[in-house]
């Protein structure tokens, strides 16, 4: 009987998977969310240096775990750190140290990295990106495009003109020396040539490219050129138009403006063409970004009085005057412009809904930072998941088009976007289920990146901290 016994003991040891003699962290009975099936399971996660090494039913295994910290996590659901696909980090020096505040927020709402789309303080990004790395700082991993691309006399400070094919290869290298993530176009004063030129040529290098699309260029040459994401909606309503042709050669004459050609693009939407336009989005995998959250906040600032906002304590001086210049657009307006941005937001909220059921790739983006009025670092992007949800896409799905597709969009899907062996310990356990509620995103227990553990308590001082600093 005690030989039975032990060699019945010795196969029930081999039939399981190995454990680690010591982790640094264990996340013990957690409700995991496998983030791209939308399965929950039961399971204990083991850490260490900033990896997950094991994932196993409870129950499998050596119940004796030796960790310098185990979570009891009963009743918890285990998410991938949230990813914030679009925010700013800009404003000339004197706003460099309001920016860096703004790291606390993304961490105490559990964004464990965002995507950087372009400013003014890239060598303070670039050093607040290794400082994190190397855990001296806390704050999200960042992927950042560095400065934006345009033509002379950029709109927005920092940006490197590309006239030609000379400047277009002195960017590009310039770029890659820093070195970036991504490379980041904007449409305020850059052609058409030099837009498809650009990204022509960091296809070529097999860099990524995303951005702003200047209304002189028709989608279809976009996608044909190879960019990889078009930042916010504008861009493709003017490719699903009946008319954009026209309307495109409208604007090369200077006829119309921008605006102007808002309302004629979304009345002459066509779904034949819109079904065209997803279908090569989806074949050819371009992402969009629509972040409808911003959208929705700038389309109401004459209705909303944001002076009582919870998150304005966080911003500082700095950054809320920078808040005056959409703000007074928007007391300058005339009733039909108001009602026209508003009408724009409800049509865009349908138009992601529409690319989501198509298949198109959707990130989840909040387009924080300095200069976007009541736009706030941190707490955005679960407002953008919330409004995704209100438009009619599935909280598993807006989830997803957080760290799932961020990653894969950056390429990053190696080491981040899913909760598996080998990946970036970058997690947040809730104490609801968010596929139930979206919600419950922001319902958060503990945020746990790499080794660093944070639970609500020490969340709570950093938003404090984050207070006292302005």
């Amino acid at each position: 009987m005690r030989l039975f016994l032990v060699l019945f003991g010795c196969l029930f040891l081999w039939g399981c998977p190995p454990l680690p003699d010591k982790s640094d962290i264990i996340i013990k009975n957690v409700n995991l969310i496998d983030i791209a099936t939308g399965e929950i399971e039961k399971k204990d996660v083991f850490i260490t240096d900033g990896r997950i090494t094991k994932i196993i039913t409870k129950g499998e295994g050596n119940a004796y775990y030796k960790a310098d910290i185990i979570i009891n996590a009963k009743g918890k659901f285990a998410v991938p750190g949230f990813w914030d696909n679009h925010v700013h980090f800009r404003g000339g020096d004197s706003l460099i140290a309001a920016n860096k505040n703004l790291l606390k927020l993304f961490i105490a709402n559990g964004i464990t990295t965002v995507r950087d789309a372009g400013g003014d303080l890239t060598p303070q990004v670039i050093h607040w990106k290794n400082a994190i790395e190397k855990e001296e700082l806390l704050g999200p991993t960042i992927f950042t495009s560095g400065p934006k691309l345009d033509g002379p006399k950029a709109t927005w400070a920092g940006s490197l003109v590309v006239e030609n094919k000379k400047d277009i290869a002195k960017a590009l290298d310039s770029l890659q020396r820093i070195p970036t993530d991504y490379v980041k176009l904007y449409d305020s004063r850059i052609s058409a040539e030099a837009y498809l030129n650009t990204i022509v040529e960091a296809e070529k290098r097999g860099i990524i490219t995303s951005g702003h699309m200047p209304f002189t260029v028709e989608l279809n040459d976009a996608f044909n050129a190879g960019i990889d994401g078009v930042e916010h909606l504008y861009y493709i309503m003017k490719g699903c138009s009946s008319q954009e042709v026209q309307i495109t050669e409208q604007l090369r004459k200077k006829e119309i403006g921008f605006w102007q050609a808002m309302p004629v693009l979304q009345n002459s939407y066509d779904t034949s063409v819109a079904a065209n336009i997803f279908s090569t989005m989806k074949e050819k995998q371009v992402y969009s970004i629509p972040t409808l959250h911003i959208g929705k906040v700038l389309s109401y600032l004459d209705e909303v009085n944001h002076s009582n906002d919870e998150y304005l304590k966080y911003m500082g001086s700095g950054i809320i005057k920078t808040y005056e210049g959409r703000i007074n657009r928007v007391k300058n307006s005339s009733p039909e412009t108001i009602q026209n941005r508003k009408e724009l937001d409800t049509f865009f909220g349908e138009l992601a809904k529409t690319m989501s059921d198509a298949g198109v790739s959707l990130l989840a983006g909040s387009d924080s930072g300095a200069f976007n009025s009541y736009t706030y670092p941190g707490i955005s992007l679960h407002k953008e998941l919330e409004v995704m949800v209100e438009v009619g896409i599935s909280p598993l799905q807006a989830l997803q088009n957080s760290a799932y597709k961020g990653s894969q969009f950056l390429q990053k899907d190696t080491d981040y976007g899913r909760l598996i062996e080998g990946n970036v310990a970058d997690i947040v356990l809730l104490n609801k289920n968010p596929i139930e509620d979206i919600k419950q995103t922001q319902n958060i227990a503990y945020v746990i990146k790499g080794n660093q553990v944070l639970d609500k308590e020490n969340l709570n001082a950093l938003l404090a901290s984050a207070a006292n600093n302005n």
